[in-house]
């Protein structure tokens, strides 16, 4: 981007003093410590509100959000454990505060060209988000919340977000910007948010009776999944797309459907199923190893009793269907689907208690030796919904597909269908292409 400049860069308080607390995380959170980038876009306000005054409203509605959800504008810390030891991390609610910064650009937006696709100019919309020297800074150091507000030549903006996952899940960012757009607005919360995690408390002991398959550990498939599992430095690899069609989505659900043998098929169980089988083949996995394909499941309505309304944190525990290489090929698509569908169902309470309860005695994770990867259907979250005072997103994005993910984003707006995005070398991306779109 041409001459991207800071503008200012300041820490947004809570507007009013709130209760001094620790909050509790959960064994779901603390499996989710990484930061998450995703950036929204909008075209030139078209009321008349300046670029100062979108900045103010983003700053003042921020203040007031901070109230209720405190957690955000809180701290990383180790409890105190008996005998004066540090133990899990949990949030020290201190209002120590979020970091949002403002940038402009001479570039205009069409530049980037389609935007509802992770790249790596995004980068530059999250260029003031990061601390000097954060690789080498403790966690508990960091804000756990940052907005990067990004002014176009022609007046467009794009607003990054930048938040620690252990904080919040999908669905719980989706509740966030709903009631930020709303307080833009000058509108109440829509949804009053709840970050008491205790109902995901462990047992204790713990009682573990299923296998649990989602927590173990990926086999390196290539140097740069094992670099990122290691902790050492990467090369950029720019993520990879596949575009499927309306009609190629209503293919693969009608082949789930042939024979009779399932009673309904979604569209998320045909197109997780098909890539599962197909990325088995171009990574050309050996045959007697297992393949795990993880996805998330929320949770909030599979527990007894029920998570409460606005929960505000993570609730998402991976479903996996697994199978060797050698079944992944021979198996056809209504078997395919069946076990995908059995990962999710699978998920009921006392699974779930089961899946809390392993990782309080596995914090970590388990053994290495398994192909896992998951596919994440970002579509089906909506960030794009909620309509800000100065106008509708055209689109949320991620900022990048790390290694070892599959995202599923919605395709383009004339066309439709999903966008399939993964991260691996172009001959496997287009033998993948391939049986996605043709087989």
């Amino acid at each position: 981007m041409e001459n991207l400049e800071l503008v200012e860069k300041v820490v947004i308080t809570p507007d009013r003093p709130t209760e001094r607390r620790r909050l509790f995380l959960s064994n779901i959170d603390l499996n989710l410590r990484g930061y998450q980038e995703s950036v929204c876009f909008f075209c030139p306000p078209t009321s008349q509100l300046t670029f100062p005054d979108v900045k103010k409203a983003v700053y003042s509605a921020l203040g007031s959000l901070l109230v209720p959800y405190d957690f955000l504008a809180g701290r990383l810390v180790r409890a105190l454990q008996e005998g004066g030891s540090r133990g899990r991390l949990e949030i020290d609610c201190n209002g120590a505060g979020i970091v949002v910064a403002v940038a402009t650009t001479e570039s205009e937006l069409n530049w980037l060209g389609e935007l509802n696709e992770p790249k790596p100019e995004y980068r530059q919309l999250t260029a003031f988000l990061f601390e000097e020297g954060e690789e080498e800074m403790d966690i508990t150091d960091l804000p756990l919340l940052y907005f990067q507000l990004t002014q176009f030549g022609c007046g467009s903006l794009a607003i990054a977000i930048r938040y620690n996952h252990c904080t919040v899940d999908g669905l719980t960012v989706h509740d966030f910007l709903t009631n930020f757009a709303a307080v833009t607005r000058g509108d109440s919360l829509v949804i009053v948010p709840n970050p008491d995690r205790t109902i995901f408390r462990a047992r204790d002991p713990p009682v573990i009776n299923h296998p649990h398959f989602e927590f173990s550990k990926a086999v390196m498939t290539d140097d740069i999944s094992a670099r990122v599992a290691t902790g050492r430095p990467c090369p950029t690899r720019p993520a990879s797309i596949i575009h499927l069609p309306p009609e190629r989505i209503a293919i693969l659900k009608i082949a789930a459907l042939r024979g009779g043998k399932l009673k309904a098929c979604t569209v998320f169980h045909a197109v997780a199923a098909k890539i599962w089988k197909a990325r088995t083949t171009a990574l050309r996995i050996p045959c007697d190893r297992h393949s795990t394909m993880l996805f998330p499941v929320d949770i909030r309505k599979r527990l007894v009793p029920e998570v409460p309304a606005g929960f505000a944190g993570n609730a998402i525990i991976p479903g996996y269907a697994r199978a060797t290489a050698e079944e992944l090929i021979d198996l056809d698509e209504p078997e395919l689907v069946r076990r995908v569908q059995e990962g999710i169902e699978r998920l009921d309470d006392g699974y779930v208690r089961s899946a809390i309860d392993w990782l309080e005695a596995n914090p970590g994770g388990g053994h290495w030796g398994e192909d896992r990867f998951s596919v994440v259907a970002m579509f089906r979250l909506g960030l794009e919904e909620p309509e800000f005072a100065w106008g509708k997103q055209i689109c949320n994005v991620p900022v990048e597909v790390k290694p070892g993910l599959v995202a599923l984003l919605p395709g383009p707006r004339e066309g439709g269908g999903i966008n399939v995005w993964v991260d691996m070398d172009a001959d496997q991306v287009e033998e993948l292409r391939r049986i996605l779109l043709n087989d």
